[in-house]
């Protein structure tokens, strides 16, 4: 950690650990002691820490190839493209890395429709987002965040995003014009503290953006891929959007996948030369993308997540209405929530460190909430233990 401090840049703030080997929701340190992981990477580890088939798919392709580059074909491309299209049920994939540069893939997307298909005029092309919004860290993408710690000191910033209220339908709507390409939302805002929009609000953002011809872009990078207990978090209101944008759990925790998965008339907008990526659709990507997609099609991890997740609010709406004050709201869905920890406790930093001293480990977000998203494998025993830890931390 010490090396750590003197040598590299200090953009993360991690927990005083120092994580050697993991398996499952369980991680071990430097030292031989084990936590239990209840962050899963962000989301990344939706299929726990060297799940044994993703292990096994990256080993494999390790012995064959690992890059061409998009110069050539290879031959486990064109299977992973097919695949998540049949997933998303859509028609065309444009692979890519992060899920920053899926969401800037996805902007660049929208506004090149806007242009060749909508007939906006050029350089007119406006997209919509949510305040509160967390789509990455490149210059466009902070460019209409409303977080100041992701923001301050990186400007001039890029123009062409206006930003409205979260969940408020009236003000998306008035927002929309005759050069509005896109809106771009996350169906459950992560970063924000795991915000569940208002009953209907997805929906009335589908029916909006049909209505007025503009493009429905869901950032599914954290909710996507089982996370809520569906496959993605849009099919709790029965909505389909024109884009989905993934990421994290796409490349199972082992290596970074990321896509925009749209339709040919959207996604058909592209030549060759006009966008691209190096390591975009590797082989090794693709190999473990592949078998990603083949967990996910069973259906398996999604219903875990539902049941596992029904009985994490549970327990969690106990603390929050036990009496004591400790806990003032409790938000999610599936195996994902935010927990607003009365202040007076202590910030989410201070109670992820003393969950850390037992343990657990959780990370905080915007002042004393703290996020709990372990991997969908987690047994019910230990996802128990963890709230025990959580209620003995809070309430002694």
């Amino acid at each position: 950690m010490a090396a750590t401090e003197a040598h590299s840049a200090h953009n993360y703030h991690p927990l005083p650990v120092v994580v050697a080997s993991a398996e499952g929701a369980w991680m071990t340190d430097v030292a031989g002691r084990r936590y239990l992981d209840m962050l899963a990477g962000y989301s990344a580890l939706n299929f726990g820490h060297a799940n044994p088939r993703l292990i096994a798919a990256a080993k494999a392709q390790l012995d064959r190839v690992t890059l061409t580059s998009r110069a050539f074909h290879h031959d486990r491309f064109a299977d992973f493209c097919t695949r998540l299209a049949e997933l998303c049920g859509m028609e065309m994939v444009l692979p890519m890395n992060t899920g920053a540069e899926a969401v800037e893939t996805a902007v660049k997307t929208a506004r090149k429709w806007g242009y060749r298909v909508k007939g906006v005029p050029d350089g007119r092309a406006k997209i919509v987002v949510a305040d509160g919004n967390f789509h990455g860290r490149t210059t466009t993408i902070i460019s209409f965040s409303t977080d100041p710690e992701a923001r301050a000191d990186f400007g001039p910033y890029t123009p062409g995003f206006e930003v409205v209220p979260y969940g408020d339908l009236a003000a998306l709507e008035a927002a929309v014009d005759d050069e509005t390409v896109a809106v771009l939302l996350e169906p459950i805002q992560g970063e924000a503290g795991v915000l569940v929009p208002p009953p209907g609000y997805l929906a009335g953002v589908r029916r909006i953006t049909a209505e007025r011809g503009v493009l429905f872009v869901a950032d599914e990078i954290q909710s996507g891929l089982g996370r809520t207990g569906r496959t993605f978090a849009c099919e709790h209101e029965g909505v389909v959007p024109d884009m989905y944008v993934l990421g994290k759990a796409l490349g199972g925790g082992v290596v970074p996948v990321s896509a925009v998965v749209s339709s040919r008339e959207v996604l058909g907008v592209f030549r060759p030369g006009e966008h691209g990526s190096t390591f975009g659709g590797n082989p090794l990507a693709c190999a473990v993308g592949l078998e990603v997609i083949a967990m996910l099609s069973t259906g398996e991890y999604q219903q875990r997540a539902a049941e596992l997740g029904d009985h994490l609010h549970r327990e969690l709406a106990v603390l929050a209405g036990d009496g004591s004050g400790a806990v003032a709201e409790v938000r999610g869905r599936g195996l994902w929530a935010g927990v607003d920890i009365n202040p007076a406790l202590g910030t989410g930093r201070e109670i992820s460190e003393r969950l850390m001293a037992r343990g657990v480990l959780a990370k905080d977000t915007h002042g004393s909430t703290i996020r709990l998203a372990p991997p969908l494998t987690i047994s019910k025993e230990d996802l128990d233990w963890a709230l025990e830890q959580l209620r003995t931390v809070l309430t002694g």
